[in-house]
């Protein structure tokens, strides 16, 4: 029987900055998941990583900003699993691009889309001789601390009212 081993990789990134995890299929990913970013939110800074899982299996990235090209390529490299890819995103949020990023034909799956602290969970193992990687999921933030009040109800309704995402 094989063996699988488990690790935890914690995406580094500043609190400022969103990202977003998913699986795809083929090699055009991170030029259609470009696309998607560019034709949602014009103005948004970006930069993608795509983990490739046969052939040459690079990691092919884009962007329009070079910091966070490099932020995807570092986090993509840490990850290292097959056919995953990752955005981190400024000036835009998740909300913004996710509906854009799930149309893409190749996209199979999203993990998260977060600006928390996350970990992810990594299951490595053997592929003939070479090692593979897989992502079993991801921890996103933090653990709830209780069940919202009619303060913190107001304080939601408020809130997304301040940032335009309510009226």
């Amino acid at each position: 029987m094989d063996e699988i081993g488990l690790k935890l990789v914690e995406i580094e990134k500043t609190d400022d900055i969103n990202f977003i995890l998913g699986q795809t299929h083929f090699i055009k990913s991170v030029e259609d998941i470009y696309e998607a970013m560019v034709n949602s939110v014009p103005n948004g800074k970006f930069g993608i990583a795509f983990c490739e899982a046969s052939g040459a299996c690079k990691i092919r990235s884009e962007g329009n900003d070079k910091e966070l090209k490099k932020l995807a390529e570092k986090n993509a490299e840490q990850i290292g699993a097959g056919h995953s890819f990752i955005v981190f995103m400024k000036d835009c949020f998740p909300l913004n691009v996710l509906n854009a990023i799930k149309n893409v034909p190749e996209v199979c799956s999203i993990y998260c889309a977060t600006a928390n602290p996350a970990k992810v969970v990594i299951a490595e193992s053997k592929i003939g001789s070479e090692t593979g990687r897989g992502i079993l999921g991801v921890i996103d933030g933090f653990i709830p601390k209780g069940v919202e009040d009619k303060n913190d109800i107001a304080w939601r309704k408020k809130f997304l009212r301040d940032i335009k995402y309510k009226l």
